[in-house]
């Protein structure tokens, strides 16, 4: 079977890509190759940051697969349900994995490829990307956490005026709501990953995966219960060596060398 999700690594940052044509969608076969690049991903010590976008020009992933939708009809509630949470798991795990990842909207983000950005941390989609939730047009909503995340990222009610209309946004909408961290020129949402990719890896893994733990940990508690994740987080980071190695070298006045531990 030829593998749909490729994975490559440079200084520290791993790239995967989704090559499923003509639109990247979302399939099991797709789902079940994210889950297993992600968890190499986790267990590589080499990879601090990773990229995630589509292959070719024409969509980061236009959606889940409308192909395998008849076979969920008249299915029985409990088994659909529990496919569902086994694509859960996979999406769930990519938003939870403790290092940075950048998802590259390099064209059509819509559906579950919107769900799939959302699990990434930081989005950068490129000037002619069309992003939004459009599974109402089918009688549907979002089953890959949509519902959940959009609305905690942009507010509950502008998330469900998309969800409702199901019309996608452009890129510079998407940017003012904050749906997206940054516009592009098409063609570049590559480079400027890389750029920013390959700044985190020069940080420590150590400092960097708890930022990500404390946010998103304390996101949906209270602010008291959030200051105690952080403080708790902040003293686990003070015994690794690479804070010893970055306060010596500021003392030292020379750059850190961190060694993620």
């Amino acid at each position: 079977m030829t593998r749909l999700v490729h994975l490559e690594k440079t200084e520290g940052v791993a790239i995967v890509t989704i090559d499923n044509p003509p639109m990247n969608v979302l399939s099991r076969q797709v789902t079940q190759e994210l889950g297993e690049v992600f968890t190499a991903i986790a267990e590589d010590d080499e990879v601090i940051v990773a990229i995630l976008t589509g292959a070719g020009n024409r969509a980061f992933m236009a959606g889940a697969d409308i192909k395998e939708f008849p076979q969920s009809l008249g299915m029985e509630k409990d088994k659909l349900k529990k496919n569902n949470l086994k694509t859960h798991e996979v999406l769930n795990f990519i938003a939870d994995i403790p290092k940075p990842t950048i998802a590259v909207l390099n064209g059509l983000a819509l559906g579950g490829g919107c769900e799939l950005a959302l699990t990434c941390d930081i989005r950068i989609a490129e000037v002619n990307v069309k992003i939004g939730l459009p599974e109402i047009k089918l009688g549907l909503f979002p089953g890959g956490g949509g519902t959940q995340r959009l609305p905690r990222l942009i507010g509950a009610s502008k998330a469900k005026e998309l969800m409702f209309l199901g019309e996608p946004l452009s890129a510079e909408d998407a940017l003012k709501i904050g749906l997206v961290n940054q516009v592009v020129e098409s063609g570049k949402g590559m480079d400027n990953a890389l750029s920013m990719a390959k700044r985190m890896a020069g940080y420590s893994l150590q400092a960097l995966s708890r930022i990500k733990e404390a946010v998103n940990k304390g996101f949906d508690t209270s602010l008291d219960e959030g200051l105690e994740i952080e403080a708790e987080l902040f003293a686990e980071v003070f015994g690794t060596e690479d804070v010893r190695e970055g306060v010596q070298a500021f003392i030292e006045k020379r750059s850190p060398s961190f060694n993620h531990r």
